[in-house]
């Protein structure tokens, strides 16, 4: 009987650091779950800029093109730059080339295209940021 009590009395439920450990662990996870519910909640309110380039129409006489673009981000966005193949273009227009969301239209720029060779088009808003990219091959 002396025995049997002093088993028990040395038993315990749980030792100090595995219940910390778990307060820790249980702690983790309540706030990357708390963390990834508010990211879900804030994407909205932020909004995203994005312009997809449709098509390139190649002008004749290998000095213009025109890109159809369209605004496919949630917010409004304005175009400031446009490259091709890495290199600043010349945008053929004193309009401002702002495009609400959903909003469609035509850039035209000079580009001394040569016939069956390829080039990137890259759309570039006022912050800098490259929010649309292309590539198409001239005509032969």
């Amino acid at each position: 009987m002396k025995i049997l009590r002093k088993i028990r009395k040395n038993v315990k439920a749980l030792s100090p650091v595995v219940a910390s450990i778990i307060l820790i662990a249980v702690t983790v996870a309540v706030s990357i779950a708390v963390a990834a519910w508010m990211g879900a909640l804030t994407v909205g309110f932020m909004g995203s800029s994005s312009v997809t380039i449709t098509d390139v129409t190649y002008e004749t006489g290998n000095a213009y093109a025109t890109l159809s673009v369209k605004n496919t981000g949630t917010k409004s966005v304005t175009i400031s730059q446009i490259k091709v193949n890495n290199a600043a273009a010349t945008i053929n227009s004193t309009a401002t080339l702002t495009y609400d969301a959903g909003i469609d239209g035509d850039i035209g720029i000079a580009l001394a295209w040569e016939e069956g060779n390829p080039y990137k088009f890259d759309l570039i808003d006022s912050s800098g940021q490259i929010v649309g990219s292309y590539q198409a091959t001239a005509p032969a």
